[in-house]
């Protein structure tokens, strides 16, 4: 084989990954895949894509080697293959950030409306829950939490947060996550507590980033 011909096959491999990736649901699929493992019909209802959709997105990641699979009794679920998959969707965000004007525009537009503040980092976050000094909000559904969260993390869901303002400390910070940088229903939580009169920040990234970082994590309630 010469060394062009193995150049050529190896980057048409390479260029299988970003065959898989290149469809804006593909890529909300590993999002909430990053945050635990889930089933079709469990992505279908967080993601709004029909199964039909949902399984044939999910066969051509599975094809790329982008997400693992296993059967139990007669359910099929999907993780992805390793948490490399985080930064390589990290890379993707943080590139698409540097050189695509777009990008700029929908953030200011959708998200810095909701909060102009700087937001908390990683570094910070977790030298505040070593001094017990705020709360950690976790506004995902209850099923990704239950798969990982922050330690000590309190979850009340976006759609429950109004009923459940009274549980929540108003003497202290309170900095929400949920599933990424970008992910809109940290904003909107910021947004309603400070309107409400709670001092609200929010953590920069999301549960993935922080796992990625090695940060320690709790699972279940």
């Amino acid at each position: 084989m010469s060394n062009n011909n193995f150049k050529h096959q190896l980057f048409e491999q390479f260029a299988r990954i970003g065959k898989s990736l290149s469809s804006g649901p593909r890529l909300e699929l590993l999002e909430y895949l990053a945050q635990g493992e889930r089933n079709v019909e469990s992505l279908s209802r967080v993601s709004g894509f029909s199964i039909a959709n949902t399984s044939q997105h999910l066969r051509h990641l599975h094809q790329a080697g982008l997400v693992a699979s296993r059967k139990s009794a007669q359910q099929v679920f999907y993780r992805l293959a390793d948490e490399q998959v985080i930064d390589l969707l990290d890379l993707i965000r943080k590139v698409a950030e540097r050189n695509l004007a777009e990008i700029d525009r929908l953030i200011n537009t959708f998200l810095t409306s909701k909060d102009e503040l700087e937001p908390i980092s990683g570094t910070e976050l977790f030298e505040r829950l070593k001094r017990k000094d705020i709360t950690v909000l976790d506004v995902r559904p209850n099923e990704e939490f239950n798969s990982g969260h922050l330690p000590n993390a309190v979850n009340i869901p976006l759609s429950e947060l109004e009923k459940r303002l009274n549980t929540l400390p108003m003497d202290r910070d309170v900095v929400a996550y949920c599933r990424g940088p970008h992910c809109i229903l940290s904003f909107e939580a910021v947004e309603r507590l400070r309107k409400k009169g709670f001092r609200a920040l929010r953590y920069e990234n999301g549960f993935p980033e922080w796992k990625r970082s090695g940060l320690p994590v709790e699972m279940g309630i």
